[in-house]
């Protein structure tokens, strides 16, 4: 059976970007991640177990949780050095859990997205509320909910709808472009400071194929909020 996974990452070179993370070849054999912005920075506490990400990716630099994984605000000061390309791949999906598998499952020509409309639909219980949620009201939600500087760090594949209508009309179209380096936007070294920049790095996306539990609830949030003001 295809290990797609593996393919996906033994076809790419090293250096690339994966979200804030930087991915560099080690001297010798195995790699070295780190937060993109501190590519130039040496006094940085270094780990060296896979598991490590899961501490590193669980709050930001004032220690507060973070429940979205791909949100832009992955804390800074690490270096994580791994030995092998399985440890790699696990950090990987420490930090960005399942990001990794849907960038193969898109490489393969496999991926299959889903509208928002059918994810609200499909809800049930509690959420099932959220389907009421206006066109509008998504347009507006989306663009905050979403942007990559604040928001997340995913490149959208979704549509609104079945007819194809863009997830949110306020959202640069770099949101919707695969080519695009969303954590770039959000990166707090100054612009045109090369110290420890690569720029042979390739990025790869962090795709989003169907909106997120937490985006469901906002959605929740915003028809339960309108009511409560009617």
């Amino acid at each position: 059976m295809r290990d797609l996974i593996a393919e996906t990452l033994n076809g790419l070179s090293a250096p690339f970007y994966f979200g804030q993370i930087l991915v560099e070849k080690r001297e010798g054999a195995g790699f070295v991640l780190l937060h993109r912005d501190d590519a130039s920075l040496h006094e940085l506490q270094t780990h060296r177990d896979a598991e490590n990400a899961i501490e590193i990716a669980k709050y930001d630099d004032a220690g507060n949780y973070r429940p979205l994984k791909t949100a832009p605000n992955l804390r800074h000061g690490w270096r994580l050095e791994l030995a092998t390309v399985e440890e790699l791949r696990h950090a990987l999906d420490y930090f960005y859990p399942g990001r990794l598998a849907l960038f193969a499952t898109w490489k393969s020509g496999y991926l299959k997205t889903t509208a928002l409309r059918d994810t609200l639909d499909r809800q049930s219980g509690m959420y099932r509320v959220a389907a009421k949620i206006s066109d509008l009201q998504i347009n507006d939600l989306v663009a905050d909910f979403c942007r990559s500087d604040s928001g997340c760090l995913r490149t959208i594949l979704w549509s609104r709808d079945r007819n194809g209508v863009i997830a949110s009309t306020k959202l640069p179209t770099e949101k919707f472009d695969l080519v695009v380096d969303q954590a770039a936007a959000c990166s707090r070294r100054p612009a045109g400071d090369a110290r420890g920049s690569h720029s042979e790095a390739v990025t790869v996306p962090l795709l989003c194929q169907e909106a997120c539990n937490l985006l469901v609830a906002e959605c929740r949030k915003v028809v339960k909020d309108e009511k409560a003001n009617l």
